[in-house]
């Protein structure tokens, strides 16, 4: 047993992922019901994410603030401006695509029960007053726009303590960054039970009846993964984005395509970047950052969706209009996380620019929920992969600059 486990120790953390998947998807096709136990594997290692996330974001990012000399640089501005850039053209793409590939939908029920934010407005008073959420509170609901805020709050008024105190809370983060290695060692378990979850208990007639829907959505992410964002590292770091690009997918995108979590994902991201030798006092920050606002994915489904009734509904809709509902999807996908039901229920939000009525665009929700497994799958690994993505870019341009050779 021990040469066993000493082997696979040997292997990379990829390619135990890979093994696992591979048995998940044999285990659910061939023997469902004698394999179901397995399905807590999954359960566990999601629960365990999402356990640690909240304490890992306001350890270091509290940590990297307090100790943060004066003079020292962050990429931070560079960080955001990719994240907004990336989001808005993602919702532009996703608007150029739909129009060249229209797509009407047989509408559905089975969205009855929430509730969609009133306006822009909404949706930003609600990511204030997550801001301004009691510290604990915010931690036990994963409330990271909160989280954030208390964890820059409390490193800046711990910039002057003693060198102990802040020892000691740079002694908790590398305890908690410990407990994160050790739960990431269990991913090959996780993503079994997750895979196998996922396809014993979602059937793929409703999906496949929504095929082109999910051709178009799925599409412009792809693009937005190979073509947009590779283009953008470019012309940040001047050297061939795609080996930066790949190992951002590979590491990242496929934890987040099972988990469907960036938050759940925030500390697999942590490890890559930390991997990438990449600035602790950057990454601390950027990646439970991009967790809130990098949503590309989320502005490709707010655009494809809200279009999608459109064209079911025969409204024309002139050049414009569209490039508004481009930068509104950028806006309300920045807004994505603060609100109960993420991107789906910002559809009815992006339909109003179009005087559709709420009842017709919670039907285009109900939709999103029967496409939901693949749409949303798809969607978080591009958020997430992305995060880190545009983080390494901002480092690397920054390397570039001092002369460094930069090694993907």
């Amino acid at each position: 047993m021990k040469s066993i486990l000493k082997k696979w120790g040997q292997i990379s953390l990829v390619k135990q992922i890979f093994i696992g998947l591979i048995i998940g998807i044999i285990l659910a096709v061939t023997m469902p019901e004698a394999a179901k136990p397995i399905v807590i594997f999954g359960s566990l290692f999601v629960g365990a994410l999402k356990a640690i996330a909240p304490v890992l974001v306001l350890f270091l990012v509290m940590s990297a603030i307090a100790q943060h000399k004066r003079g020292h640089k962050t990429n931070m501005k560079s960080i955001i401006v990719l994240y907004l850039s990336g989001t808005f053209l993602a919702g532009l793409i996703a608007v150029v695509v739909s129009f060249i590939f229209p797509v009407s939908l047989t509408l559905a029920k089975g969205a009855e029960g929430v509730t969609p934010p009133g306006g822009v407005v909404e949706v930003l008073k609600t990511l204030l007053l997550n801001i301004v959420d009691n510290p604990v509170k915010a931690i036990v609901n994963a409330n990271y726009i909160g989280i954030l805020a208390w964890a820059v709050l409390l490193g800046l008024a711990l910039r002057n303590a003693a060198e102990t105190t802040k020892t000691m809370i740079a002694n908790f983060s590398d305890a908690v960054s410990k407990i994160v290695a050790w739960v990431i060692k269990f991913a090959p378990l996780g993503i079994m039970g997750l895979v196998f979850t996922s396809i014993t208990t979602n059937g793929s007639e409703a999906i496949l009846s929504y095929g082109k829907l999910l051709a178009v959505l799925i599409g412009c992410m792809v693009f937005v993964a190979l073509v947009v964002n590779p283009i953008i590292v470019f012309a940040v770091i001047r050297k061939n984005p795609y080996p930066l690009v790949f190992k951002c997918l590979k590491e990242s995108g496929i934890t987040a395509f099972f988990t469907r979590s960036s938050a759940s994902n925030i500390p697999v991201n942590m490890k890559l970047c930390e991997k990438l030798g990449l600035n602790k006092d950057s990454y601390s920050v950027s990646i439970p950052l991009g967790a809130t606002i990098n949503m590309a994915g989320a502005a490709v489904t707010i655009s494809v969706l809200t279009l999608a009734a459109v064209h079911t509904l025969d409204i024309q809709v002139d050049l414009p209009t569209a490039i508004l509902l481009s930068v509104l999807s950028a806006i309300c996908a920045c807004g994505a996380s603060g609100v109960a039901g993420g991107s789906l229920l910002l559809i009815p939000l992006a339909c109003s620019l179009f005087g559709i009525p709420t009842d017709v665009a919670m039907q285009v929700v109900g939709v999103g929920f029967i496409i939901g497994v693949l749409q949303d799958s798809f969607e978080t690994s591009l958020n997430s992969s992305t995060d880190v993505l545009f983080t390494a870019a901002a480092e690397f341009k920054e390397w570039r600059k001092e002369g460094k050779i930069v090694d993907i």
